[in-house]
């Protein structure tokens, strides 16, 4: 090559001297705005971002640290499990996912000034950790009847419950009959 084709070559951008040997690069320059927006959206964050987590939350608001035992209805069975122990401030999911109940019930208990957040929905629980199925019979040794109170979700596919210590021991509002009718009602 003389000297002057190689001043010439060095004088254009990359691609336009590429393109004098390469016909591929002919095509990126006549599309170069369609690559170039192909490009920024498949860099873009919306493209990659994590969907947000839809889950059943709950927030310890208060100064002290509690322990929260949860209930839903799964198919035909009522489900309870606890215990979550959250430290003072903190948030918990305690279900992952889309919610696919209305209703869920909730029964804490503050560890270090006493007290309870209670109602009138009443499932078993014990004192350890636990998973029962039929949570509404409490008819075996192990497990004591509690009251939980209900937590209307307005069918939204997440949820945060937060505990405060003014809504400490709030009874449920709803005749709890209705909400279990195949409620344990044995005195304890």
């Amino acid at each position: 090559m003389t000297a002057i084709a190689l001043k010439e070559l060095h004088s254009r951008p990359f691609w336009k001297a590429v393109h004098l040997k390469m016909p591929v690069f002919a095509a990126f320059r006549r599309h170069r705005a369609l690559v170039a927006a192909l490009i920024l959206i498949l860099t873009s964050p919306v493209v990659f971002s994590k969907p947000a987590a839809a889950d059943f939350r709950l927030c310890n608001t208060t100064d002290s640290r509690v322990g929260v035992a949860i209930g839903y209805k799964n198919g035909n069975d009522w489900i309870a499990t606890g215990w979550w122990n959250l430290t003072a401030g903190q948030c918990e999911s305690l279900l992952s996912g889309d919610l696919s109940q209305r209703y869920f019930y909730v029964h804490a208990v503050d560890y270090d000034k006493g007290g309870e957040w209670s109602g009138r929905a009443f499932m078993c629980a014990r004192d350890r950790a636990f998973i029962f199925r039929a949570a509404e019979r409490c008819s075996t040794s192990d497990r004591d009847r509690t009251g939980f109170f209900e937590v209307d979700t307005q069918a939204s596919v997440d949820w945060t419950v937060r505990l405060t210590r003014s809504t400490m021991n709030s009874p449920d509002s709803r005749d709890p009959s209705s909400i279990f009718p195949r409620l344990d009602r044995s005195p304890q």
